[in-house]
């Protein structure tokens, strides 16, 4: 038998190849994987005593040979193949250990430039995968260091490793391979900045498995978390300070407190139930935003997730006190804050950091045959470019409530209706497939706090009798896209409760 190790991960190496050479395996290996054999006291030939042609190019050029590929690509079940190779003398590659320059660490790096991003673009090593993947019924092929113990036990032992593990190693390999793709066409999508295409022809997504998960929504769901290898911070590399393991439904939650919290400039508080905020408020004094926060909903806020975008002080741990959280979130925490936190026995707390990478703008979400794909609703639109619809214009007060309010409407799931109040979300209505009943809906929530509230739909009103219901509700004050035919019908029954109504043209649906 023959084996070619050709690795820049090199844990493992040695023990592995120990047990190949112990089972009559002849090494040959690449230049700095033959140079770490060598120190490990073990013997192995070099890629150019095979080829007879010395590596080049700085070891560009080294494996690509065919004495190299067609000792990987020779199928042993056909007599023509075997006796190219015998013409040739060339040997058969039994086994195949290799794994990829460290493309994505590198250019993680935010010192690194193009020319390191290149030079750690691997080329002889996809290929030598994918030939012997290819082979794979023929060629043992090992991209995982967590493989060599059982290879090399089964081939010290004289035992065959089966057609079906055969299988599992190749399809092993091809994901590893497929996986550095994606991720060096994902960097260089990233580099074109504002031309980035976020819906190309062939879309490569990458991710690496972080953990398992207990289960999925339900016990009979198997799950995982993944990180998208080019990026940072965000909730799957968040920091669990304190707390229980986190859960398939915590990660999405959480993700949606910090996504609410983070796109807010003021210091926010949000807490969210089931991926909809049911509390979001801002203001200078963080323990008053948090207040703030669980009066817009508190009895739906008990074992919900709270997010901030700002440190966590030791006055806003206390403020919490006696009220029940799954997850508590910041980008960082006081000490004593943490001190007063990590009294909750399974309140889990986390340290996020924003997150940034080339695949921040895009959401993709998975259905059935396919995926679809778009750009991430990053739209900030100022309510200087909002259009006053309406005979009277909103207050100066009203009209930063109408801002609060549009903003917290992008993040509840359509029909979304939000109803603010001095910065604060008063009630909320999501999720319904009529939206005067997510008028009527969020107006219960808020009750007497919507005397004087302002509202907003994150979508046109089809018909005038959401604008009554809010006015019945003591609303003030409307923004909304606009574009409905009825738009004048709007309008008009705006004017007679007194309403004032902006309209921003634009959508902003959450499905």
């Amino acid at each position: 038998m023959k084996a070619l190790l050709s690795v820049y991960d090199k844990s493992e190496l040695a023990e592995f190849a120990r047990a190949l050479a112990g089972a009559g395996c002849e090494l040959v290996s690449t230049g700095g994987t033959h140079r770490a054999l060598a120190d490990a006291g073990i013997a192995a030939a070099q890629v150019s005593d095979v080829t007879g042609f010395p590596e080049i190019l700085d070891g560009r050029v080294k494996t690509l040979h065919p004495a190299i590929y067609g000792g990987l690509l020779a199928r042993r079940d056909l007599p023509d193949h075997a006796a190219q190779l015998a013409a040739r003398n060339i040997a058969p590659i039994d086994i195949v250990a290799c794994n990829l320059y460290p493309f994505a660490r590198t250019v993680a790096n935010p010192d690194s430039t193009l020319i390191d991003a290149l030079e750690n673009i691997d080329i002889g090593g996809p290929a030598m995968i994918r030939a012997a993947a290819k082979n794979f019924p023929a060629v043992i092929v090992v991209v995982d260091p967590a493989d060599y113990e059982w290879v090399g036990e089964r081939v010290a032992s004289g035992e065959s490793v089966g057609v079906e593990e055969r299988r599992r190693l190749a399809r092993k390999a091809f994901q590893h391979v497929a996986h550095y793709d994606a991720a060096i066409a994902q960097h260089l999508a990233s580099g074109a900045g504002q031309d980035a295409e976020p819906t190309p022809a062939e879309a490569p997504f990458a991710y690496t498995r972080v953990s398992a998960l207990r289960y999925g929504e339900n016990p009979h769901q198997r799950a995982a978390l993944y990180a998208a290898p080019l990026a940072s911070g965000g909730i799957v590399r968040a920091e669990r300070l304190h707390g229980i393991e986190m859960s398939y439904t915590n990660y999405i939650d959480a993700d949606a407190a910090w996504r609410v919290a983070s796109d807010f400039d003021e210091p926010a508080a949000t807490i969210v139930k089931h991926t909809n905020p049911c509390g979001i408020a801002t203001h200078p004094d963080q323990p008053t935003a948090y207040r703030r926060a669980l009066d817009g909903d508190p009895v739906s806020a008990y074992g919900g997730i709270v997010a901030f975008n700002r440190p966590l002080t030791a006055a806003t741990a206390d403020a919490m006190r006696g009220v029940l959280f799954d997850i508590i979130a910041a980008p960082g925490f006081e000490a004593e804050a943490l001190d007063i936190l990590r009294r909750r026995r399974r309140t889990r707390v986390l340290r996020i950091a924003p997150a940034s990478g080339p695949q921040e703008g895009v959401d993709l979400r998975i259905v059935s045959g396919g995926a679809l794909v778009q750009q991430t609703d990053a739209a900030s639109e100022s309510a200087a470019d909002w259009r006053t619809a309406t005979n009277r214009q909103p207050t100066p007060a009203e009209l930063a409530d109408l801002a609060f309010a549009w903003k917290a409407a992008k993040h509840i799931k359509s029909n979304a209706i939000a109803v603010a109040k001095d910065s604060a979300l008063v009630g909320m209505g999501a999720g319904q497939p009529n939206r005067v009943v997510s008028v009527r809906l969020a107006l219960a929530a808020a009750g007497d706090k919507a005397d004087g509230a302002a509202l907003a739909s994150d979508a046109f009103f089809p018909f005038a009798d959401n604008v009554d219901a809010a006015a019945d509700g003591g609303v003030t004050a409307i923004v909304q896209p606009g574009g409905s035919i009825r738009d004048d019908e709007v309008i008009a029954a705006a004017n007679k409760r007194g309403v004032a109504m902006m309209f921003t043209s634009t959508r902003h649906f959450l499905h």
